[in-house]
């Protein structure tokens, strides 16, 4: 007879024999002691540029319409759409036929983008359900979660913001000519109050097949203006998590937290490292701690963005260590992957085997890939 800690050692020595019975078992993967294991895909993608072709005029979008720099047209996108779906189909297969239970998704303009998105043919059997807040970005680009109403009911959320300042140095910086940068998704506003609008963070609570699970989704600060000019923004935006993580644990001493984003840092930066307490290795995290499965990934050569040739993991999810028991009779977390088919690289040209992203002769998918992890639990 075999035990749950039997199962790890055999799937780290036999993984290639683990991932064809899971392709076989779908959402209900047969472990030793013919004991089922339902999962859950829990994934993050950044949808770059997810426009309407409406000018609101309470943001900077005027780009991205027809008569814009991007001649962002009805056509193009719904290509956009239809490239987003066709992706978040097929994250978290084979070992999970179901797509996923929850998205958390950044650089999305508004709700309305939202529901075009999950009225595409890919994701319609899914009935998404769709929590997004406006945030003071100036951009109008913000952050929000999808999650399948069959699985998961939301009971409270809200919209945390994230109050900046401008640095002296980011002044030198932060003038006309990063208001005109077109990749640029920080617009401060220096006059009168100096304040920098960015994305809030996204907290979600609720009960995942009866169990209480909390998420957060964030969109942290970016480089733009010098990565070391720029790491104080994206480390006030890790102590917020770790703060927003530290209340929650506060009200529940076993909160089983997510925390997932682009968080415009690899997993060894200040910001993850320092500010939210992230670790890599499982068995260094204690029940309140924070643990960064990507960590791993990262160090293995692997990448969610690439700039000048170099990758890294901007894209994470992170667990609490709530989430790493050996009791499966409660949701627990498997193991993580950063999504890549080859539809999502570029074939040519000076950024071949770059995420294909938009352009203007191109419809793309995005800057990034999407990442993901399952979460399985014991039953039928």
């Amino acid at each position: 007879n075999f035990t749950c800690s039997d199962f790890s050692i055999i799937y780290m020595k036999y993984n290639w024999l683990i991932f064809g019975l899971l392709l076989v078992l779908g959402t209900s993967p047969l472990f030793p002691q013919n004991k089922k294991f339902k999962i859950h895909t829990v994934a993050f993608y950044n949808f770059e540029n997810l426009f309407d072709t409406i000018n609101d005029p309470d943001t900077f979008d005027e780009e991205w319409t027809p008569d814009g720099l991007q001649r962002w047209t009805k056509a193009k996108y719904q290509t956009k759409l239809h490239h987003l779906a066709q992706v978040l189909s097929e994250i978290g297969t084979p070992e999970n036929k179901e797509l996923p239970t929850f998205i958390g998704g950044c650089e999305i303009e508004n709700r309305a983008v939202l529901e075009d998105l999950i009225q595409q043919s890919q994701l319609q059997e899914a009935e998404y359900g769709i929590i997004h807040f406006d945030s003071p970005d100036k951009r109008g680009i913000d952050v929000a979660l999808l999650y399948r109403k069959k699985w998961f009911r939301p009971t409270n959320f809200s919209s945390i913001p994230l109050y900046l300042n401008a640095t002296p140095e980011s002044e030198k910086t932060n003038t006309a000519a990063s208001l005109a940068e077109k990749t640029e998704d920080d617009v401060p506003i220096l006059a009168p109050t100096k304040r920098i609008y960015t994305r809030d963070q996204l907290l979600v609570s609720g009960y995942l097949e009866g169990e209480e699970i909390h998420l957060l989704i964030n969109h942290w600060p970016s480089r733009s203006g010098g990565e070391q000019k720029t790491s104080a923004y994206r480390e006030a935006a890790g102590k917020l998590n770790k703060k927003i993580i530290d209340s929650l644990q506060q009200l529940s001493v076993n909160a089983k937290i997510i925390t997932m984003g682009d968080l415009n840092d690899g997993p060894h930066n200040k910001s993850i490292k320092v500010a939210l307490g992230a670790k890599g290795k499982k068995t260094a995290v204690a029940p309140h701690e924070i643990f960064n499965p990507f960590e791993a990934l990262l160090s293995k050569g692997l990448g969610t963005i690439a700039h000048q040739d170099a990758w890294d993991v901007f894209d994470q999810i992170m667990l609490t260590g709530t989430w790493l028991s050996s009791d499966y009779s409660t949701w627990q977390y498997w193991k993580a992957g950063i999504f890549q088919r080859n539809y999502l690289i570029q074939t040519q040209g000076k950024y071949k085997g770059y995420p294909l992203r938009h352009s203007l002769t191109e419809v793309g998918y995005s800057d990034h890939f999407p990442v993901y992890v399952y979460l399985i639990r014991e039953g039928k």
